[in-house]
């Protein structure tokens, strides 16, 4: 099961990544230094935004009208107790022990108090949901971000979460439990709850952003950053400053 989904991301990601090396014609003139691959990305950006108008926001948009407000909150809460597991690794691989004692404390109380994920009981005890993943284990490691990288489907993502992101979909949780159709099923409901909950912070974008594009580049970049240094990031540093 691990390696056909580990086969089924590698369809997905490999070739933009291919079509990444290739692109350098792609570029647009004086890009941003933290995308040098600009016109690259606008393209698969295009195409992403082509498939969420005509396919997954129709979609999410019947999901959300079919689907009351206490059952969307219960799918919300069942994967997201289900993601506690590998936050808890991710935070133990980065070497923090307490906030591993909190994600395990979450995800057996939420298992069991909870009704299996349904409700997030750990949450009303004190005990803060924390996200975490590979991508931000290998930044603890030392793992510079690299250029950014936008793939369809997945969104905005660096070279070093593209990387994280083949290991986050191969050790899902529920993906040893479930038989190939009932994994595709369950990741089909994951995106549909993902892009509905998108629906408000997509209203915003639309009104504030003369150019999208650029706008949620700037948004991911800066929340990777904070995702990164646990809610602190370092101040920039200025040269010759007076």
């Amino acid at each position: 099961m691990r390696r056909r989904l580990l086969r089924c991301c590698w369809l997905f990601t490999l070739p933009p990544l291919l079509l990444l090396t290739l692109a350098g014609c792609a570029s647009v003139a004086n890009p941003d230094p933290q995308d040098p691959y600009e016109g690259f990305n606008r393209a698969m950006f295009e195409i992403h935004e082509s498939i969420d108008q005509a396919v997954l926001k129709p979609a999410a948009k019947a999901y959300e009208a079919a689907t009351p407000l206490p059952v969307r909150a219960g799918v919300d809460n069942f994967f997201s107790n289900a993601g506690d597991l590998m936050t808890g690794v991710n935070n133990g691989l980065q070497g923090k022990p307490t906030s591993v004692l909190t994600d395990f404390a979450r995800l057996l109380i939420n298992s069991t108090l909870g009704i299996f994920g349904l409700f997030d009981v750990a949450s009303e005890m004190g005990l803060t949901k924390q996200e975490e993943d590979f991508g931000q284990t290998l930044a603890r490691w030392g793992v510079g971000e690299g250029a950014y990288l936008f793939l369809p489907f997945f969104g905005p993502r660096t070279l070093r979460d593209g990387a994280g992101l083949i290991v986050d979909i191969a050790t899902r949780p529920l993906s040893p439990l479930l038989t190939t159709d009932e994994a595709i099923a369950s990741g089909a409901l994951q995106a549909l709850n993902i892009r509905a909950k998108l629906f408000s912070a997509e209203n915003v974008m639309e009104t504030a952003a003369t150019d999208k594009y650029a706008y949620l580049r700037s948004a991911y970049l800066q929340r990777r950053k904070s995702q990164v240094y646990d809610g602190n990031p370092p101040r920039p540093k200025y040269e010759n400053f007076e």
